[in-house]
């Protein structure tokens, strides 16, 4: 693919080794500014098995430094992860083994052990690995990273590298296994200092989260530290309100993945991480209800020119609504009942919104049906039954849905599963 993004890219690359340490420096960071505007098609092209053989060639031969080809390809991880590029060209290149040598070399020397490059070289491993991290590497670089991120320092250069640790810490996956004895005491340190000093960057404090709570997925006993002890709920809200100020909702988002756009990346992520949350947990928290009316805001903000957003805002009220912790008046309050009941009764216009919503009022319908639910408050549970069937019926909603159940549009099969039974999309007294 030749874009001006992948031509300026390759042809620095082509002219780093003809230069000094200082031109290369320079050359990494025009480079690096090529990788900020790459979409994926484009990242895809340019950063291939090949791409990563001749990094390693280069590497072997001297003709790069290695500050250099640090500071490069530490960028290349960022940018994939923050983007969420999805590509294996670095797992099957011979850079991949060169740097988990170099981590293993390093982190058995005895004296004079470069801390500092055993840092860096862990964070680019993580952050461009796709696959479940091997547990020998995970034995190494866990206690590194930690142990980076645990900086108190408040000048710029050490909130970036504290940012970047934990920005590769965020990419051990929910499926890698970690012990919780190898990580508990200091990603909690770090959270709580942080709410107390308010010492990290947005996206720092994000990424601590999205560690833990990646964790969370499998170690459920984690759940009364993460809802009760460090107040999950509650943060992830405050954080998606500031970051909601931000952003220029009215603006259309820039397609294809381009530019970073850091605000974005960021919502989106903590969304993410409120789905995984969401889907784990099982304990009544009363801070439920602001997260959800938080969600809701960027839900309503994100309809129309953030799409990635306004997706993933309706896949965690959906996470929400099967959740059996949180109640389903919360979803009155909040304003959920109210928009979707707005957007299926709207048009046909855009039936990947129009579904979105009516799975998630399916799983409504179905909790208001459910009588494990309502004995503990009869009453409450008829006076919302009673609130929703009049705004269904103040937005035509029964008359679109039997419509909607007999059109003939061509659609996903997920859409015919949808309205199988039309029943499951009514709530009746």
């Amino acid at each position: 693919m030749d874009t001006d993004n992948t031509k300026m890219f390759n042809k620095l690359f082509d002219e780093l080794g003809g230069c000094d340490e200082e031109d290369q420096k320079q050359k990494v960071i025009e480079m690096n500014k090529a990788i900020d505007g790459m979409n994926k098609e484009e990242f895809e092209s340019v950063f291939s098995k090949e791409v990563f053989n001749k990094m390693d060639e280069v590497i072997e031969e001297k003709k790069l430094s290695l500050k250099n080809i640090i500071l490069l390809l530490k960028h290349v991880g960022y940018c994939k992860v923050l983007k969420c590029f999805e590509t294996l060209a670095f797992y099957n290149s011979g850079l991949h083994l060169r740097i988990v040598m170099m981590i293993d070399d390093e982190n058995k020397k005895k004296e004079e052990k470069n801390e500092k490059l055993l840092v860096d070289l862990c964070e680019l491993y993580i952050m461009a690995y796709e696959l479940a991290i091997p547990g020998s590497m995970l034995f190494i670089c866990l206690p590194c990273l930690l142990a980076a991120a645990l900086n108190e320092e408040e000048s710029e250069e050490a909130q970036k590298d504290v940012e970047m640790a934990l920005f590769a810490l965020s990419n051990i996956g929910k499926y890698d296994e970690v012990e919780r004895e190898s990580y508990l005491i200091e990603i909690a340190e770090i959270i709580e200092y942080h709410q107390e000093h308010h010492n990290l960057t947005q996206l720092a404090y994000q990424c601590a989260w999205q560690f833990l709570v990646n964790r969370f997925y499998n170690d459920k006993s984690l759940e009364g530290v993460i809802a009760n002890e460090l107040h999950f709920a509650r943060e992830a809200a405050r954080e998606l309100e500031e970051l909601s100020k931000c952003v220029d909702w009215k603006r259309k988002e820039e397609g294809g993945g381009g530019k970073v756009r850091k605000e974005v990346d960021i919502i989106e992520r903590w969304l993410e991480v409120i789905m995984t949350y969401f889907s784990s947990c099982i304990l009544r928290n009363e801070e439920h209800f602001g997260l959800i009316s938080c969600i809701m805001g960027v839900l309503r903000a994100s309809k129309e020119n953030y799409k990635s957003i306004y997706r993933k805002c309706i896949w965690c009220i959906h996470a929400a609504a099967e959740n059996r912790a949180l109640k389903v008046y919360d979803f009155w309050g909040s304003g959920a009942v109210d928009f979707v009941l707005e957007v299926v009764s709207q048009s046909y216009e855009d039936i990947q919104q129009t579904t979105d919503c009516l799975y998630f009022f399916r799983i409504l319908c179905e909790r208001l049906r459910n009588e494990r639910e309502i004995k503990s408050d009869e009453a409450k549970r008829k006076e919302l039954k009673r609130k929703v069937l009049e705004k269904m019926e103040e937005e035509g909603y029964e008359d679109f849905i039997i419509g909607f159940s007999c059109c003939k549009i061509k659609m996903e099969y997920y859409f015919y599963f949808l309205v199988q039974n039309i029943d499951d999309f009514f709530v009746y007294c």
